[in-house]
């Protein structure tokens, strides 16, 4: 599938909401970094403020973090994309995308945290994965086409979204192309009237392992325990 995991009810439990906040937060400056502040321009940035909207954190932080990443402030943004590679329980591959301002401290409490040692090498999971462009989006015209604006986009495959992903009398999609044509793919579905809420970088799993519900319950508990770093910014699972 073409979504990362995501930890079970995570953003709607009230304890978390701080550490939600400062993923979402790091992910706008990252974003107002590599593209700019302009929202209208920068795709991945615009679809990294909807979902801070979405989770309910303040305008002014927003604003705030898209002036630090953009480097509008005194402050410096110096995070860098750091992927750890391995295996969780019952041998299903894993990838841990960190954004960290210092590698020396994440890669050890990472690697404490996969279970038996099973912290690969870099690019022991590729085999498991393709890196694709995602653009997930929805659209208040029902009977839009997916998979004829897909065509149109220049992207490669549609899958449809999950139910809770998607606003009532909308309909949900998530389309998959190659790298290079993420930006052109974002640009010409926004254009499009689609509302963009991810248009990003991921590992997409080729043949997800098949798992009992004790065994899934498991690698569940594992993977809850590795999204709650502070550094981990995105996680992949062939699941």
């Amino acid at each position: 599938m073409g979504a990362q995991w995501k930890q079970a009810g995570r953003e709607a439990a009230a304890q978390k909401k701080g550490q939600v906040v400062g993923k979402l937060t790091r992910e706008i400056m990252v974003a107002a970094k590599l593209g700019g502040p302009e929202v209208e321009m920068n795709a991945r940035l615009a679809a990294a403020v909807e979902k801070a909207k979405k989770a309910s954190v303040f305008k002014d932080t927003i604003e705030r973090a898209i002036k630090k990443g953009a480097g509008l402030l005194d402050e410096k943004v110096d995070f860098e994309t750091v992927v750890y590679e391995g295996f969780g329980p019952h041998k299903v591959p894993v990838i841990v995308e960190c954004l960290t301002d210092n590698r020396n401290r994440t890669a050890p409490e990472i690697r404490r945290l996969f279970k038996d040692g099973q912290l690969g090498q870099p690019g022991s999971m590729a085999f498991f994965f393709d890196r694709l462009g995602v653009v997930e989006a929805t659209h208040t015209d029902k009977t839009r086409d997916p998979e004829s604006d897909a065509i149109e986009a220049g992207a490669q495959n549609v899958e449809a979204l999950d139910a809770e992903e998607i606003p009532e009398g909308a309909i949900g999609t998530r389309f998959l192309s190659e790298v290079k044509d993420l930006s052109t793919v974002s640009a010409w579905l926004a254009k499009a009237g689609w509302k963009l809420s991810a248009s990003e970088i991921r590992y997409v799993a080729k043949n997800p392992v098949e798992l009992s519900d004790a065994d899934k319950a498991q690698v569940t508990e594992f993977l809850n325990a590795i999204d709650d770093h502070d550094d981990v910014h995105r996680l992949y699972v062939a699941m």
